[in-house]
């Protein structure tokens, strides 16, 4: 049994196995994909107290090599449901079981889909969500995204540099982003904005072929072979809700204490109840939840 099962790798759940790991308890981090969390996919981090600038995979591996030093153990596992087992917790994944005398979930949140019929056959075949990971495979193709938060600011500004055309569709007549980001974004001359778009089905069955969309209640296509979707996230927590409270949205019922409604559980990071969702308030979570989960311990155990 371990002390800490930590469910999520991301920087709430990393930084969360530090503070658990140097109060001397034992931990144990479950991630369904890779460490790092969304950060990972971020091209530059600028706003992280003491660092300038650095990549977030950087960041990530700097974290993660971290706790590992100090002894965390880390199993990539698809988490399927936390019960109650004696005294303390049984988390059951696609491999097996882990028992836990406290759980920190910091599952974070997943990529919004716009739920087109053919969207999974398409995924990973001109459709993506991460800019990051896939925009260096469209270098010198033009592209197309839709969102209009930070995030798809920030992805477009990337395409713009590997691509000779970067179309950005959004459904209003503005950005829901950092006005730094949208000024940059629209100095860029490669950059074509199409505001007051909706997009209503994807062209194409084994490859994306391009897309339809209405524009003034008319419908129109675009022929195109790739479109970064980046309209926001939902959080993962359903699986959770048989020990913790969820709100309205989905999002897992704790304050700023990462308290949950579950003596035991504690929640941090993105997959929380929480109006600031960045860097410095999933690395504050982490800490607080992991002290919240060792003074847990040292009461019960």
């Amino acid at each position: 049994m371990s002390d800490i099962v930590i469910i999520g790798a991301g920087a709430a759940g990393m930084t969360a196995a530090l503070y658990a790991l140097r109060n001397g308890k034992s931990v144990k981090i479950l991630e369904e994909e890779t460490f790092g969390g969304q950060i990972a996919n971020s091209p530059r981090v600028e706003n992280f107290p003491t660092i300038k600038e650095i990549s977030g995979s950087d960041f990530a591996d700097r974290l993660f090599e971290q706790i590992t030093a100090l002894g965390a153990e880390f199993e990539l596992e698809k988490v399927l449901s936390i019960e109650k087992k004696g005294n303390g917790f049984a988390v059951k994944t696609d491999y097996g079981e882990h028992e836990a005398k406290s759980v920190i979930v910091a599952a974070g949140v997943k990529h919004k889909h716009l739920r087109f019929p053919n969207e999974e056959e398409l995924t990973g075949n001109g459709i993506s969500y991460c800019a990051i990971c896939d925009g260096p495979f469209y270098t010198g193709e033009e592209v197309a995204l839709v969102g209009d938060g930070n995030t798809a600011l920030q992805y477009a500004i990337l395409l713009s540099g590997y691509c000779p055309k970067v179309y950005v569709y959004t459904l209003f007549d503005r950005f829901f982003g950092d006005e730094s980001l949208v000024k940059t974004l629209l100095a860029k001359p490669n950059v074509v904005w199409k505001p007051n778009t909706a997009l209503t089905e994807y062209i194409g069955t084994e490859k994306l072929e391009g897309f339809r969309y209405k524009e003034n209640g008319e419908i129109k296509e675009h022929k195109i072979g790739a479109l970064f979707v980046a309209i926001g996230q939902v959080p993962d927590n359903k699986k959770f809700e048989n020990l913790v409270a969820l709100d309205k949205d989905g999002y897992i019922a704790a304050d700023e204490s990462c308290v949950t409604s579950c003596d035991g559980i504690y929640a941090a990071g993105d997959c929380r109840s929480k109006k600031i969702r960045q860097l410095t308030t999933a690395a504050a979570d982490g800490a607080v939840s992991a002290l919240a989960a060792c003074a847990y311990i040292d009461k019960n155990f």
